[in-house]
């Protein structure tokens, strides 16, 4: 980073929300915590982090969530009013001797804080710091000499060490809904600083359809719809008319929060995994449509329907886990766009199966028996009796089933016996349990 990191830059008169040639999202930028639409979990009266910002006592914090959802606003908006030298770096371009330079400065060294101003760094994308960047900052965050705001669109449980991660207020940012994107957008056309001063008028069906393919992002959303303002022409009076032929050029194609790299890999398959399970064909199509939309490879998908087949399903329907192999096979040989049928196709079959997860805890308690439980041996009767295993008495007493009625004879084939599999009275599985009860004697 160039030396001018801690230049002092001259005073530039700019209109309210910034120079005019700005973007949308910076020039609307909240001035006041009013100002924010959506995130009233954390920012509404009375909240933990609203209190802490009013004060003006925010500890080191990282904020996590989708994109467009306010954590730089609100990060420059806290940066905006504490009494805090401020340094603002991008984790993906920032570097170890950068970090170095705003520790020394906050430890005196750059000179001119004055009396109980503090050091507030704004870090944004911290998950693309490695371990070491990140145990720079830790000595640093636990003295207090800084205040550390961090920002990432991924899970900071899974990417910021637990040493600096005890030391953050961790805060969680949802997607903005509908009612706040409408919001943010009829103040985009209303500010002095945002359109209103370009004369748009935007047809309720232009509105609604860029709203809802902006993916909950209210930046998406702003600059999509000054670039449908802007480019339009203007009527003889000034106006400019925006409709939804001119909100689906602006906008074009859905943005699809997926990243096959990241945490929303695991979570749409976990969705889909589950989805199934609950027996919920219409939103197993729909997390599936989304992965393969989102460039996911349909092995893995179909990998996943295999184990959920057999965890799930299982007995309760035995062709589940044949059609699961079937179509896995399948996708590997057509591949990508037919192979969204098959793994729809038995996606939609596995979510509509009985289900029953009997034999998947029949060989966790099995598994869980070998490793803590009674140690067994193979009993004589059941050793191989092949070779010279004869002499020893290996086989001797065995009861061939088939040569009694119903093919079935009782003999020991555990020592000290016990139940693991335990069937259901769902789908096929029914049948099981009565065969079984049958043969045992049970009523």
């Amino acid at each position: 980073m160039p030396e001018s990191l801690f230049d002092e830059r001259p005073a530039v008169p700019e209109p309210e929300g910034g120079p005019l040639y700005s973007p949308l999202a910076a020039r609307l930028a909240p001035k006041n915590i009013e100002d924010f639409s959506g995130q009233e979990h954390i920012l509404g009266p009375g909240k933990l982090l609203r209190r802490a910002i009013e004060s003006d006592n925010l500890k080191s914090a990282v904020f996590f969530g989708p994109p467009g959802s306010g954590k730089t606003a609100l990060a420059r908006y806290i940066a905006s009013r504490a009494n805090a030298k401020t340094f603002d770096l991008n984790a993906v371009m920032a570097g170890v001797a950068d970090l170095k330079k705003i520790i020394e400065f906050s430890r005196g060294l750059g000179g001119g804080l004055a009396q109980n101003q503090r050091v507030l760094l704004v870090l944004d994308e911290i998950h693309h710091f490695n371990r070491t960047q990140q145990d720079v900052l830790l000595p640093s965050v636990e003295k207090g000499e800084i205040i550390l705001i961090g920002m990432t669109t991924e899970n900071p449980f899974f990417y910021i060490n637990q040493a600096l991660l005890s030391r953050f207020i961790v805060v969680e940012f949802k997607q903005l809904g509908i009612e706040h994107l409408s919001s943010i957008f009829d103040r985009a056309l209303a500010h002095e600083a945002g359109l209103k001063a370009l004369k748009p008028e935007v047809t309720p069906e232009a509105k609604r359809y860029l709203i809802e393919n902006s993916s909950g992002d209210a930046r998406r959303l702003l600059n999509a719809l000054e670039l449908a303002v802007a480019t339009t022409t203007p009527v003889a009076d000034g106006r400019r008319l925006i409709d939804e032929a001119v909100a689906r050029e602006s906008i074009q194609r859905r943005s699809l929060r997926y990243d096959r790299s990241s945490d929303e890999h695991y979570d749409h398959i976990s969705a889909f995994i589950k989805s199934m399970r609950g027996s919920d064909p219409d939103a197993a199509v729909y997390w599936l449509a989304k992965m393969l939309e989102a460039g996911e490879d349909p092995r893995f998908v179909a990998r996943r329907i295999l184990i959920c087949a057999s965890e799930d399903v299982g007995n309760a329907n035995p062709m589940a886990l044949v059609m699961a192999e079937s179509a896995f096979k399948s996708a590997e040989v057509l591949g990508m766009p037919e192979a969204r049928i098959i793994l729809a196709q038995v996606a939609i079959y596995v979510a509509c199966s009985p289900k029953s997860n009997a034999s998947y805890m029949a060989v966790n308690e099995a598994q869980a028996e070998v490793n803590s439980g009674v140690e067994r041996a193979v009993p004589l009767h059941l050793r191989d009796a092949s070779k010279d295993g004869k002499a020893l008495g290996h086989g001797k007493g065995y009861k061939y089933p088939h040569d009694f009625d119903n093919h079935y004879v009782d003999q020991e084939y555990m020592p000290e016996p016990k139940t693991f599999y335990r069937p259901t009275e769902q789908g096929f599985e029914a049948e099981i349990s009565k065969r079984l009860k049958r043969l045992r004697g049970e009523k």
